[in-house]
């Protein structure tokens, strides 16, 4: 997936309202850049750090800049657009390489299913039950090379569990994919102590049959695409 438009580096000043940061560009101008995550993004917002925004000139958005990157000192990368995975991802699965998946050539977004729920993807092929995937958002990290889920209490995450696990229940199959938006991440595990409800959901879920699939993303200024597996560790 790439970029719409090049990214521009600039300095971060501050993000808040969740969906709001200010930033400095390098010729020194201050403008406000829509962040599209409504996590905490937990070490991803201190003022200072070094961010990579993409410019616009959509007239139907009041903001010329999305927050796209931080960039951290090791040279590796974060994304920090929750809507990014699911793109890159489709892309994956319409291109029938992602190892694993190979093997269902239709794919639907958006399905609906459950209650008043939305499976991210539906993949489906002649001779094989048709399989649910729910896609998350990676960027959490508290240990070098460990990435966490989620960064943030998530009500939403935790029933799109029960949700997973009632179509297992059900004689169906389902997945939950966390795609890391890290480039220096080297396993994923879950941050139980930032939400103990999602991750006794997700113990239950995989109990009765959930599967759990983890990919890292590669990252440049120019691109995101989907990268190698990851093992996902029920405990860090």
């Amino acid at each position: 997936m790439r970029f719409q438009t090049p990214l521009l580096p600039a300095v971060l000043i501050r993000r808040y309202k969740r969906f709001l940061a200010d930033a400095r560009l390098e010729d020194g101008t201050e403008i406000t850049a829509h962040c599209a995550n409504p996590g905490s993004m937990m070490g991803l917002a201190e003022p200072g750090s070094r961010i990579w925004l993409e410019p616009n000139d959509d007239p139907k958005k009041k903001l010329k800049y999305g927050w796209r990157l931080v960039e951290h000192e090791n040279g590796h990368f974060t994304g920090v657009d929750t809507s990014v995975p699911n793109r890159a991802l489709k892309a994956a699965l319409l291109a029938r390489t992602v190892p694993g998946l190979k093997d269902y050539p239709l794919m639907r977004p958006e399905v609906k299913y459950g209650e008043n729920s939305r499976i991210d993807f539906l993949l489906s092929g002649a001779h094989k039950p048709d399989l649910y995937i729910e896609v998350k958002s990676v960027t959490l990290s508290r240990r070098p090379g460990l990435a966490e889920f989620p960064d943030s209490v998530t009500a939403r995450g935790t029933k799109h569990l029960h949700e997973l696990q009632k179509v297992v229940d059900g004689g169906g199959r389902a997945m939950m994919f966390y795609l890391v938006q890290r480039t220096d991440a080297r396993q994923v595990t879950l941050a139980a102590d930032i939400d103990p409800a999602y991750a006794a959901a997700f113990a239950s879920a995989r109990a009765a049959g959930v599967e759990t699939m983890a990919h890292r993303c590669v990252i440049t200024p120019f691109e995101i695409t989907l990268g190698p597996a990851l093992p996902f560790a029920v405990t860090a």
